[in-house]
């Protein structure tokens, strides 16, 4: 009984104890400088209890004396305070200089900005574009020096072409690799038009690193000849689970109209040029009628948080982007979980990130629009009595009648998956496995809708492709940490193989009845004789060894030396393996006694590198030989008597390609020195870089020199030829005191770049095909020696003779003018690119500005050439006061490839403004629930400053000719949009 009792007042004791001694701890965090600091965790350490200090900075948690608190907050040294009695807290966050101090993601690893060697450019997503965004690639654009980002069309989720330090190969492979998270993306096409990379949500995206030179950038070997672009998503942090929701919708409308003739004025045109006018009697405006108000919408939903052993980060988001034409849509569900987990005392360590997503595309017949809302006479009506007028002047049928028979249907569903486990052997010696997986699966089809009433509508068609892409990785590597007095090594070996494989079915079916069921729901119902259909199947394999050294003296001078050799299947028998070094030397000038104790120089920075990269991106299969079957001309001969014609002939083998097991890598080499530096406080920093990087070993398929052959082309390394890129870039930044209640900061880059192609065997390599009536065999560009890639290579126009036909100078003077009367006229890459930016903060508000521009450049265009013309004129349709520039023009002027259409392709543009004003959940009653709520606008494409005729400078129509890439072509693109977007962030 005694027992009982006493055992009932210990645990009372206890009861009153544990009652007493848990209370509510309250208090507030601040910086050194007294702000306060919103959003800090608090935990109770070896608990998962943990409370977020709210927007001032205030928090309120559950704790018992003796108990200790961690304060942690992203660039703050974290803090903790054993609690002594429930008096209220103020805690002091200073800033941590070591994690302040950006750290850069390199090949295989990361390291601080001060002992970096190689020239990287690293962007934060608190620096990316705004706005509607698809893909990656719109967040770079005018963010970093020697990057230029060229969209190709207006459309929604439109592919980019995206150019580190000039263009290094004449082939269509001039893609930077990209890599996220560890995994190296294949180039490879998935079945979709537009840009591979938006299957990335881009919310879900923490930094993008771009390895610039070949020293950053050798550690990828035969990849990465043309950059690294180094993708990292975001990931879970220590302490309170933290929740974001981010929602926005956004009006685009066209950004600029191209000046075509009114009606009035039409009707007065088509008579001054000497045509018959065909009046409908309306006064029509077809780019009006052909493009819509679009609505994007996006919502995104993350969380993270864990503790010091588990942290996640989790994500899903919808983005409903419509384009200014009707029937182009771009749809993406996208979902991301990464994990990582620490165990034995933080020797094991696993991340794990997965990113899924489903693309559904609609793609509208662009290039007809923009042809038909340019050209169409404007005195159509669109409506007769209410009702769609089916055929126009000229029998032309209505565009909007015309827009609903076509559909371009796209759905893609991709997975990227990997996964590191990695445990650290012995202090500084880690290993590390990377296993991953990126697999892609896309059905296509592209329709038209019968319709009976219009040739060449009656029967309908449809045309359908199923491609499947899987990329897998298997990666080892070893890293091996010393620290010695006042040295320190960083050793990185390792083993690398991958494994792409595309496969892909179409077929092609016509023949539809008109019966209200799409083609792509009715297949069994084509009847027409056109029906075919096609497979392929692609495997290639990549092997590679690399290894890395870092050394460090007194983090004063820097040493990194760097080997991979990579094994690719795509090459010949006895090229196989390419070897790619690079070294570097770095020098921080302000270790030294002489500037340790500046006051106006705070960081300075000597980097000096050499480095070789390659690229592999070629046709896969090329060095082997090719077969296939013909009875035409003299690939047959009869082998039974009662032959009697082709038809009777059994099938030959021919060659369609050789086997040329000598092909290799097209190898770049590079040099590169660079000054970073940091000044008056680290108010104002910087970098400057100048480079050097030729191409060699250029790969090309040409027409073999000996006539006698058993094909016409063939695929091999151009002796001696080279393509060389030089240039300085330098990027600026000022950041005020941030203090007070108004800060700002201030900044831009530009970039000079010179490109020029040498010792090339060939007088010229055509490419840049024209298109249209008249234009067979025509081209635009031209790559010659000492000549830019992209060069305009035409005649030049003199205006218009008395018989009212084109006259071009006769550079031979020989009388006439013939091919050898071309030159190069113009180039369409331009002399340099640049960017501003500016960012104001007044108390709760922020205003943040960025303009891009590029300089020197011109634009072929070819939509003038083609529609803009007298005889169009006088056929009634509509053109520009380009036509009726030369009063005494014959409208029946041929469109020849001159002078005539090169224009000035320098702009200025606002690319994106964004206003935000951060509300005090306070003011709503909702401190408890919400930590921070952001409102902003954002402005896309506002206005751009450019002498061009066309939608807008900043375009590159794909023209290329035997796999040789064409620049600055316009024909008939996707024009651009300008989008206002509200915004709501919402942190919890």
């Amino acid at each position: 009984m005694i027992k009982t009792i006493f055992y009932n007042l210990i645990v009372a004791f206890l009861c009153v104890q544990g009652a007493v001694a848990q209370s509510t701890v309250t208090g507030s965090v601040t910086d050194e400088s007294g702000v306060p600091l919103s959003g800090v965790n608090v935990v109770v350490q070896g608990t998962t209890k943990g409370v977020v200090a709210d927007f001032d900075g205030n928090f309120s948690i559950e704790a018992a004396v003796g108990d200790v608190l961690v304060f942690s907050f992203l660039g703050m040294t974290s803090q903790q305070i054993t609690i002594a009695n429930f008096d209220p807290l103020t805690v002091t966050l200073l800033a941590d200089a070591e994690e302040l101090e950006s750290i850069v993601v390199v090949g295989y690893g990361t390291q601080k900005r001060k002992d970096v060697t190689g020239a990287i450019s690293s962007i934060k997503s608190e620096d990316f574009n705004k706005g509607v965004v698809a893909n990656a690639g719109q967040l770079l654009q005018g963010k970093v020096s020697g990057v230029n980002v060229t969209s190709a069309s207006g459309e929604p989720g439109s592919s980019q072409d995206i150019i580190i330090r000039g263009v290094g190969t004449l082939r269509s492979g001039s893609t930077p690799l990209y890599v996220i998270d560890g995994f190296p993306i294949d180039n490879s096409g998935n079945g979709m038009s537009t840009n591979p990379l938006n299957f990335i949500n881009p919310q879900d995206i923490a930094s993008i690193d771009v390895l610039k030179d070949a020293s950053a950038a050798a550690i990828y070997g035969a990849r990465a000849a043309n950059g690294v672009i180094v993708i990292t998503t975001k990931k879970g942090r220590s302490g309170k689970t933290q929740m974001n929701l981010s929602v926005s919708t956004a009006f685009s409308t066209l950004s600029n109209k191209v000046d075509v003739f009114s009606a009035s004025e039409f009707r007065q045109q088509v008579v001054a040029a000497g045509g018959v006018l065909t009046d409908g009697g309306a006064n029509t405006d077809w780019q009006d009628e052909l493009t819509r108000t679009a609505i994007s919408k996006n919502i995104n939903f993350s969380m993270s948080g864990g503790t010091d052993k588990s942290t996640y980060a989790a994500s899903f988001g919808v983005d409903d982007q419509e384009g200014i034409f009707r029937n182009s849509h771009l749809k993406r569900y996208s979902g991301r979980l990464n994990l990582t987990q620490r165990a034995l005392d933080d020797k094991f360590k696993v991340e794990f990130n997965l990113t899924g997503s489903k693309i559904d595309n609609t793609r509208p017949d662009a290039n007809g629009i923009v042809n038909r809302m340019l050209g169409m006479n404007p005195t159509d009506p669109v409506r007769t009595n209410g009702e769609l007028t089916t055929i126009l002047t000229n029998d032309i049928l209505n565009p909007l009648v015309q827009e609903s028979l076509y559909g371009d249907f796209s759905d893609n569903y991709r997975i990227l998956a990997n996964i590191s486990p990695s445990y650290r052997i012995v202090k500084g010696l880690t290993y590390k496995i990377n296993l991953g997986i990126d697999y892609s699966s896309t059905n296509r089809d592209r329709q038209w809708i019968p319709y009976p009433a219009v040739d060449n509508f009656e029967l309908g068609s449809l045309d359908s492709n199923t491609t499947q892409n899987s990329n897998t990785l298997v990666e080892n590597t070893i890293t091996y940490n010393f620290d010695k007095d006042l040295h320190s090594f960083t050793f990185l070996g390792g083993h690398s193989f991958q494994k792409t494989e595309v496969s892909g079915k179409s077929y092609y079916l016509e023949g539809f009845p008109d019966n209200g069921v799409e083609p792509r729901y009715q297949t069994e119902a084509a009847g027409g004789p056109d029906a075919r259909q096609g497979s392929f199947a692609v495997k290639n394999e990549l092997q590679s060894f690399f290894g890395r050294v870092n050394y460090s003296y007194n983090s004063k001078y820097l040493v990194t030396a760097t080997l991979r050799a990579d094994g690719s299947s795509k090459f010949g028998e006895n090229n196989k393996y390419g070897y790619f070094p690079s070294f570097a030397l770095g020098w921080n000038i302000t270790e030294e006694d002489f500037l340790s104790s500046s006051e106006v120089i705070n960081n300075l920075k000597l980097r000096a590198t050499w480095g070789q990269t390659g690229n592999q991106e070629i046709p896969s299969k090329i060095t082997k030989a090719s077969f296939t079957e013909s009875i035409r001309n003299d690939d047959t001969y009869p082998l039974t008597p009662d032959a009697t014609d082709l038809s009777s002939y059994p099938y030959g083998s021919i060659y369609t390609r050789l086997a040329n097991p000598d092909i290799q890598w097209e190898v770049s080499t590079q040099f590169n020195i660079g000054l970073d530096f940091s000044l008056f406080g680290s108010k104002l920093t910087g970098t400057l870089d100048y480079f050097n990087k030729v191409s060699e070993n250029i790969l090309l398929e040409v027409t073999p020199a000996d006539p006698i052959n058993p094909t016409d082309r063939y695929w091999t390394n151009i002796p001696y030829m080279e393509i060389k890129n030089n240039g300085i870039e330098l990027a600026l930044d000022y950041q005020s005191d941030q203090n007070g209640d108004f800060s700002y900061n201030i900044g831009g880059n530009i970039s000079i770049t010179n490109n020029e192609v040498m010792n090339s065997p060939f007088k010229i390599l055509t490419t840049g095909a024209a298109r249209g009536s008249g234009q067979t065999d025509a081209t635009i560009n031209g790559a010659l020696n000492g000549e830019s890639i992209g060069s305009f290579y035409t005649l030049e126009f003199t205006g218009i003779g008395s018989d009212g036909l084109n006259t071009f100078r006769d550079i031979n003077n020989d009388g006439e003018i013939l091919d050898n009367d071309r030159y190069v006229t113009g180039h369409a890459l331009p002399d340099y690119i640049y960017s501003l930016y500016f960012n104001l903060k007044y108390k709760k508000f922020d205003l943040g500005l960025n303009f891009n521009g590029v300089q020197g450049n011109q634009i072929y265009n070819h939509v003038a050439m083609t529609i803009f013309n007298k005889g169009q004129l006088a056929n009634s349709f509509n053109t520009t006061d380009r036509a009726v520039e030369f009063l005494d023009e014959a409208s029946t002027n041929s469109n020849t490839v001159s002078t005539r259409y090169i224009e000035d392709g320098s702009y200025l543009r606002l690319n994106n403004a964004t206003l935000g004003y951060r509300l005090d959940p306070g003011l709503l009653g909702i401190e408890n629930l919400v930590n921070d709520i952001r409102l902003s606008i954002t402005g896309q494409n506002l206005f751009t400053i450019t002498d061009y005729s066309g939608y807008d400078p900043e375009i590159n129509t794909p023209s290329a000719i035997d796999g040789i890439q064409s620049f600055g072509i316009d024909y008939y693109s996707y024009p651009k949009s300008r989008t206002v977007l509200f915004g709501l962030n919402v942190a919890f």
